[in-house]
């Protein structure tokens, strides 16, 4: 193995520091070891070039298989997809054909409907016209029949006081009557008188 320090420039250092050759060689062969004690761990963990080459064409080999069986499943879950798409899409056409129909329905009553409410208000409004003609006739008819009571009791009254008049005027003239033949036969009976003083 390749040391990547100058072990005898260590060496020359120790002794500078005071160390003796023998404690300064010990050292250094200590570090070295250590070192190679370390080393050996890391090389246990690591993988040599080959290795790692034959490791990256397991992986490449495994990745293709993976491809593979991706490209496999994309093309049975497309066609698995396309198929549910068309499903679903001949699905939407037919539910659009419903809702459409449904809508056409829906119009088609209420225009009926509507029809039918337009029809029964010109009736109702005919009706309340025909009512409103009916209730003015009443009217001018009680009206009329009102007019008439009232000038048939007007007459009634008059011809009663006609009446009442009339007797009055007979009364009256019965009286008058008396009154006059009684004045002229006391003008005959005074008449009389004086005649036949004066024969």
């Amino acid at each position: 193995r390749k040391l990547f320090f100058d072990t005898h420039a260590l060496v020359c250092l120790l002794e500078a520091n005071g160390f003796t050759t023998q404690q300064s060689e010990v050292i250094v062969s200590a570090l070295v070891k250590i070192m190679d004690t370390n080393l050996d761990m890391i090389y246990k963990d690591m993988v040599t070039k080959v290795q790692q080459e034959i490791a990256l064409q397991q992986v490449m080999s495994h990745i293709g298989g993976v491809k593979k069986d991706m490209i496999i499943l994309e093309k049975s879950e497309f066609s698995a997809l396309r198929s549910e798409n068309e499903k679903i899409k001949l699905e939407l056409q037919q539910i659009k054909k419903q809702v459409l129909d449904e809508i056409t329905k829906v119009r088609a009553d209420n225009k009926l409907n509507l029809n039918l409410e337009k029809s029964r208000v010109k009736e109702l409004v005919s009706f309340g016209c025909f009512l409103l003609e009916t209730s003015k006739q009443l009217f001018v008819k009680e009206h009329h029949a009102q007019q008439d009571r009232a000038l048939t009791q007007t007459d009634r009254k008059i011809d009663t006081e006609v009446a009442d008049l009339k007797t009055m005027l007979e009364s009256h003239k019965l009286d008058n009557i008396k009154y006059l033949a009684g004045s002229v036969f006391t003008c005959l009976t005074v008449a009389l008188g004086f005649y036949r003083l004066w024969i």
